[in-house]
């Protein structure tokens, strides 16, 4: 019997390309999976010789569903740059935004992109196993995600004047206020908003406990944690310092986001243009650390929400305390950050200096040198820029969410594989098994997007000489 090779290729429901390579044993089992992120795009060498004022306008191209991510970071390096502090209500503002869009990323990545697989299931046929699968099976649900992400997009447009690219932020502060009726109207839509987010909720604990046996094998290890926190170990998306705890919960550090390269060292590997970060203390491959939403509510304590930290105590029973390691659990955590970010728009909304008009500091203490950190919907954000005496950057290093997870992501994809890949029948329902392993953490490789119902999938088996053996096709 001649070992194979089974590619993946393109991964689906996802942001951005990437493909997988299996490659089984002669007895039909797994020897190793590979996740391949298969595109170089070169954004930290292109904006050399840039302006720094520029970025919170280039760098959101990175990501047509997280720009606002990009720009807000960006906007944060350049205060740091600058030395210009922006006034209270301009970081209200912005954070404002920042919920909007964690709330339509968070929502959409729930519903549209993995709800798929938890509403229809693993096995469903491919060609309903989708946004339009889900219309036909639960139209009412569908057309509240669909709401749902319109109210985030909202807040988004509000302020920047579009729902993505926005032009809002820039050094110092922002460059428009918000009137009282635009307030207004953002604060009509967070109920209906709050009702839909805990209808997911209700979906994902009752899939779960259906669901268990999955749950407890589906790609389940230890790592470090990394994000934002308050000060009180709160949950933090917008600003904070950086904590790090251990495979156990214990803190590592906690430190300012300016200086994450005395902490974080960056590894690479032949078989992928994504770096892969870690804890310097502890080296590669022992370092390694998740992000993200699954991240965030093992490093807190607390959400400062009643209805989020209610969920909050939930999920902290679920491994009794300890960090929740069960990759599947990320959706879970997903919507409950979703539902801090509604509960956390309204207090924004009815904070008397969010209709200020002192938006913008426009006094400069020249540094050259600047690091914003943010928690986007995927985790830690990290731009940081120098820049010489004129402005011009010299210099620009991202470390962007779905790099954190890199690690963590080519773990789940080859323990999936190794658990739900055998035998000498390859049947589509395994590999989207495969496919879902990298979907849970809802990375955000490029800026790229399929139409609907166009989600093509091609698995080439190969013999170890590399001649084809048995092509599967899905259109």
């Amino acid at each position: 019997m001649t070992a194979q090779k089974i590619t993946i290729e393109p991964v689906t429901r996802i942001e951005g390309h990437a493909k997988v390579t299996i490659h089984m044993k002669e007895d039909n089992t797994v020897d190793h999976a590979y996740m391949h992120v298969n595109e170089f795009r070169g954004f930290e060498k292109f904006c050399e010789g840039r302006l720094y004022f520029e970025m919170p306008q280039i760098t959101p191209r990175i990501c047509g569903i997280c720009p606002v991510s990009h720009h807000l970071a960006s906007a944060k390096a350049g205060d740091a740059l600058t030395g210009q502090t922006p006034p209270r209500p301009a970081r209200l503002l912005r954070e404002l935004m920042h919920m909007g869009q964690v709330i339509q990323s968070h929502g959409m990545h729930f519903f549209e992109l993995a709800g798929p697989d938890l509403l229809l299931g693993f096995d469903a046929a491919p060609e309903i196993r989708n946004v339009v699968g889900l219309i036909g099976a639960n139209p009412e649900l569908t057309v509240k995600a669909v709401q749902l992400r319109k109210f985030g997009q909202e807040i988004v447009k509000t302020l920047g004047g579009r729902r993505i690219h926005p032009v809002f932020a820039v050094p110092g502060g922002v460059n428009k206020a918000l009137t009282s009726q635009e307030r207004d109207s953002i604060l009509k839509g967070a109920d209906t908003a709050i009702e839909t987010l805990q209808l997911g909720l209700k979906i994902m604990k009752d899939w779960a406990a259906g669901n268990m046996e999955d749950i407890n094998k589906f790609a389940v290890f230890p790592t470090g944690y990394l994000g934002l926190v308050t000060p009180a170990n709160g949950l933090e998306l917008y600003d904070g310092n950086i904590r790090l705890i251990s495979r156990t919960g214990a803190e590592l550090e906690r430190f300012e986001g300016a200086d994450y390269l005395d902490y974080i060292r960056e590894h690479v590997e032949p078989w992928s243009y994504l770096k892969f970060p870690y804890y310097k203390k502890l080296g590669y491959p022992d370092g390694v650390y998740r992000v993200g939403p699954l991240g965030r509510l093992n490093i807190i304590d607390r959400i400062d929400t009643p209805l989020a930290n209610e969920e909050l105590k939930v999920f902290k029973t679920l491994n009794n305390g300890k960090p929740v390691e069960n990759t599947l659990y990320y959706h879970y955590a997903r919507l409950i950050e979703a539902l801090f970010a509604v509960e956390r728009t309204q207090a924004l909304c009815e904070d008397p200096d969010i209709l200020s008009t002192e938006i913008l500091n426009t006094r400069k203490d020249y540094k050259g040198h600047g690091v914003g950190v943010i928690e986007a919907p995927r985790g830690t954000l990290i731009h940081d820029y120098t820049a010489d005496e004129d402005g011009k950057l010299l210099k620009v290093n991202l470390i962007v969410s779905t790099g954190h997870n890199n690690w963590a992501m080519s773990k789940a994809v080859d323990s999936v594989a190794k658990t739900y890949v055998k035998g000498s029948e390859i049947h589509e329902g395994m590999l989207n098994r495969v496919e879902a392993a990298i979907r849970a953490y809802d990375p955000c490789l490029s800026c790229s997007t399929h139409a609907v119902g166009q989600m093509p999938i091609q698995v080439d088996i190969l013999a170890a000489d590399g001649s084809l053996v048995k092509t599967l096709k899905r259109d």
